[in-house]
């Protein structure tokens, strides 16, 4: 896996065994989406936060993949659907278990949670007889979530959920709803990644005081500013150019088309306009070649540069090259990429939607405007660069957001949840 340490594949029938280990602490996570070497890309946000936790405890991962016996014939007419991933693979140290779950697409996707939850409980118990007793740790409300409570009460385990942002979705779907409230509901703990979500949730019958605040950080090491001149000469990109860039997955949600459709006007004003797009498909799907398409339309081919995804490490680099970053996205929960760009310096301009008015707080860090109007994304990326920006201040303000603090927080979260299954177990 780029810019990992060596991941090693086994099989998932030969669980490794760590007696010694035995009593020390176990969070068992459980997302999926999480990378893997099939998709590297997917999940970086999850991985991030919790191999953070690996001083203060073992991790375990579990990644539980959709399944269903016909789903290979639909990869002839949808290319990247589902791929088939390992069923274990070692990442820096960490064994990650990727089970299947049988899952049928549409309507029945409702069964997903629950399904889940019956075919990771045969991994889970033999898991237990490795490393003992210990925290399930949940991401996305739905499926993982409610499966998560399922197993934790089949196990006797305690049960912490992480909204990330696809509840906004699922809260519309009159099918999805409820099991994502009761979800939230039955969890032991339940963390959002921006006040944006929890006041979603609030609003649809979950507890104010059930759910607490803890952003995403940024990983200041990997994300610190090149010299501007140095990093152009790098990508090839003129010196006296005016530049923008976006990084995600090449999905609807997060706009890349929609920055492409101000760029001729942008153009009008900045003739060396450069637009950087960072990214490939994701598990939400894969609009590469519809983006090409657009530009070839456009007549932009000689303003925006494809670099593909890249690994964490070597965005530096791209982010080092734009005077701005933009985000025209549709939903967010928190947006990591926000504070990698402001690590590098880069003012951010991005939509009113989700957590992104959470991330950029200040007129001093960027621009939100509302989704959906054109003018005003036009406008607020002119208008970004040709502003004077102190990028001094931008990048501190990273730094103030930096990983340390938000793991201190959730160290002491699962230990005081650690702890507490304890004694119930004791009692």
């Amino acid at each position: 896996m780029p810019g990992e340490a060596q991941v090693t594949i086994g099989n998932d029938t030969e669980l490794p065994v760590a007696p010694e280990e035995q009593g020390s602490r176990t969070i068992y996570v459980l997302s999926s989406l999480f990378p893997s070497r099939i998709q590297p890309t997917a999940g970086l946000f999850v991985r991030e936060r919790v191999f953070r936790l690996r001083p203060a405890f073992r991790l375990v991962v579990i990644s539980p993949q959709p399944w269903f016996p016909l789903q290979s014939l639909i990869r002839w007419f949808r290319p990247g659907y589902r791929p088939d991933t390992g069923r274990f693979e070692k990442q820096d140290g960490v064994e990650v278990f990727f089970p299947r779950f049988f899952s049928l697409p549409g309507v029945l996707r409702r069964l997903d949670g629950l399904s889940m939850a019956l075919c990771t409980l045969p991994l889970l118990l033999r898991l237990r007889r490795c490393y003992g007793e210990g925290i399930l740790d949940a991401h996305f409300a739905y499926p993982n979530g409610r499966a998560g409570v399922l197993l934790g009460r089949w196990l006797g385990w305690p049960t912490s959920i992480t909204l990330r942002g696809t509840e906004t979705r699922q809260l519309k779907d009159p099918a999805l709803a409820p099991q994502v409230v009761s979800a939230v509901r039955e969890a032991d703990q339940v963390i959002s990644v921006s006040d944006s979500l929890r006041q979603l949730l609030v609003g649809a019958g979950a507890a104010a005081d059930h759910i607490e605040v803890v952003g995403n950080g940024v990983d200041i090491g990997k994300f610190t500013a090149i010299p501007r001149d140095e990093a152009r000469r790098r990508m090839d990109i003129p010196a006296d150019a005016s530049v923008l860039i976006s990084v995600g997955g090449l999905v609807e949600r997060k706009g890349f088309h929609r920055v492409l459709e101000i760029l001729p006007e942008l153009i009008g004003q900045f003739p060396q306009l450069r637009y950087v797009i960072v990214g490939g498909g994701s598990p939400e799907g894969d609009m590469s070649d519809a983006l090409r398409g657009q530009v070839r339309d456009l007549g932009l081919s000689g303003h925006v540069i494809f670099t593909g995804p890249l690994p964490p490490e070597q965005l530096a680099l791209p982010l080092s090259c734009a005077d701005v970053f933009v985000l025209s996205t549709r939903n967010e929960g928190w947006a990591n990429v926000f504070l990698e760009a402001m690590g590098c310096g880069l003012p951010v301009v991005t939509t009113a939607v989700g957590g992104n008015a959470e991330v950029v707080c200040s007129a001093d860090l960027g621009t939100v405007v509302p989704f959906g109007d054109r003018a005003a994304l036009r406008d607020a990326t002119a208008a970004a660069l040709v502003r004077d920006w102190d990028r001094q201040y931008i990048m501190s303000y990273a730094r103030e957001n930096a990983w340390e603090a938000r793991v201190r927080i959730l160290v002491e979260r699962f230990r005081a949840l650690s702890a507490g299954a304890r004694s119930a177990r004791k009692g």
